[in-house]
């Protein structure tokens, strides 16, 4: 059997993306029509990370991640990943208790992006996560470069993440701005972008981004779909 995979999740559009990848792109590793890996998943109330991510609480972020990862090992997963890149910045503080192993999503971003041969790489996301080292740390173990937008363009998409996107609004006017945002980190020298927001490839892709994009959604949730094939080698 393949491995259970533990998804420990946050916001619902980002999480359900990477459920549903899972879901239906596991046909095509596990060779038959509606296979899949056993998927199991638990979030708090999205509101209890947002506050402690607005007080500078990665410790509480940590307790919140670990008390999901708890839960789902006691319904048998073999693994977990986290669909969500912001609240990686308690990666660290995780790692060292966690019950199990994890993937880590913007390791599998890095990954990708070296595959390509892509070379510097626009970061997207949430305030939080564009300001933190969540990204450029991985990277650099991969020997990539990095850019961030400036600091009212990171306010605003993450204005347009935590009060649209998550909410599941979808707009031309999203897509507009943020293709903006793009295009000022490709001047910056970035040959490609990190959707580092789960929600972010729910309106962005290679057809309407100025640069080639990297899914962090979808790109965790195969490595997931691999690494639990594998278990059942």
């Amino acid at each position: 059997m393949p491995g259970h995979i533990g998804i420990v999740a946050c916001s619902a559009e980002g999480a359900a993306l990477c459920y549903r990848t899972i879901c239906t792109e596991g046909a095509q590793l596990l060779g038959g029509l509606h296979r899949h890996p056993e998927v199991s998943m638990h979030t708090p109330s999205l509101h209890r990370y947002v506050e402690r991510l607005d007080a500078g609480d990665l410790q509480g972020v940590a307790d919140l991640m670990l008390a999901s990862a708890d839960k789902l090992t006691r319904s048998g997963a073999d693994f977990l990943i986290c669909p969500d890149n912001t609240i990686h910045a308690a990666f660290d503080l995780v790692q060292p208790r966690s019950p199990l192993p994890w993937l880590h999503i913007a390791d599998e971003v890095a990954l990708e992006a070296k595959r390509r041969g892509f070379r510097k790489l626009g970061i997207t996301g949430t305030h939080w996560l564009v300001r933190s080292e969540v990204y450029p740390e991985r990277l650099r173990r991969q020997g990539l470069d990095f850019a961030r937008p400036g600091e009212s363009e990171r306010l605003e998409v993450g204005r347009l993440i935590m009060d649209e996107l998550v909410r599941g609004i979808q707009t031309p006017q999203q897509v507009d701005y943020l293709a903006g945002v793009i295009a000022g980190l490709k001047a910056q020298g970035c040959d490609a972008v990190v959707l580092g927001c789960t929600e972010l490839p729910l309106i962005l892709h290679d057809g309407n981004s100025p640069l080639p994009t990297l899914d962090s959604t979808r790109l965790l949730a195969r490595a997931a779909l691999r690494r639990a094939v594998t278990a059942a080698a």
